[in-house]
């Protein structure tokens, strides 16, 4: 995602008014254009323009300043409803795409502990795969590179750049990057991951934000852990799991303001060291 800037609010965290206004009206294009009843927009959907298209479908637009989900089409149309969300149509001068609707569509953060965990390994088997040789996709370097605080007096940052210099990190598969409970859903009998930032790299890296999740519960030790083993035990590297937590730990949970509480996220890397 692009640094906050003037388009996002702070707080509540997600888009500022204009730049929902902005694409309101795209979005009112759009269903006139491909013919489908607009419905009233979805507030979950904070980083992006979501709303219903008609009775089946969702329209997704992303706004430019969001780069992070450039390529989310690329890798939708790889995944091609295989643990993913099913892309209808696309338009990418206006980064809109049309989304199958995801039915039931319930939450992983609804169902038990270890039926979660066996969800989300069972979708990321399916969505953590090469793509062509031909992709755009970006790397998670570019993605460390541009998170890790350049000048921070925060004692886990030397910590967080000590464990990525020590790594080599696999550029094996597409990986979503935001992977976590609330980004899993139930479709039909089986379940499909919605709203990647796809990046290329390994599928370790995807695991941090699962283990910080749902919203509303308490990470602890115990839990992190036994998340760690069943994702290792599925064939996943526990050791690089724990070196990613302490990275993303600090890249995607450092304050962004002095006096802020410390997140699950940082707690979880603080933890793991």
């Amino acid at each position: 995602m692009t640094e906050p800037s003037a388009w996002l609010d702070h707080p509540p965290w997600g888009m500022s008014d204009h730049v929902v206004a902005r694409l309101e009206r795209m979005a009112r294009e759009i269903a006139d254009e491909w013919g489908f009843v607009l419905g009233p927009r979805i507030r979950a959907g904070r980083y992006s323009y979501v709303a219903p298209a008609g009775q089946g479908a969702i329209l997704k637009i992303i706004p430019v300043e969001d780069d992070d989900a450039d390529r989310i089409a690329d890798a939708l149309a790889l995944w091609d409803g295989n643990g993913a969300v099913r892309l209808l149509r696309h338009d990418p001068a206006r980064r809109a795409l049309l989304l199958e609707r995801v039915v039931p569509g319930t939450e992983a953060s609804a169902i038990g502990e270890e039926a979660a965990t066996a969800v989300a390994i069972d979708v990321g088997r399916k969505i953590w795969r090469a793509p062509a040789a031909s992709h755009g996709f970006r790397s998670i370097h570019d993605w460390v590179r541009r998170w890790m605080p350049a000048d921070s007096a925060h004692p886990l940052v030397a910590h967080a750049r000590r464990a990525y210099e020590s790594m080599r990190p696999r550029l094996a598969c597409v990986v979503h990057t935001d992977f976590h409970h609330h980004n899993l859903l139930q479709r039909g009998d089986g379940w499909v991951v919605i709203d990647p930032k796809p990046f290329l790299g390994e599928p370790e890296f995807d695991i941090p934000p699962f283990l910080a999740n749902p919203l509303g519960t308490a990470a602890s030790s115990e839990r992190t852990e036994r998340r760690i083993r069943a994702f290792a035990d599925a064939g996943l590297d526990g050791d690089r799991i724990r070196q990613w937590a302490i990275i993303r730990g600090v890249l995607d949970g450092l304050p962004a303001h002095p006096g802020e509480p410390e997140s699950d996220r940082l707690r979880i890397a603080r933890e793991l060291l």
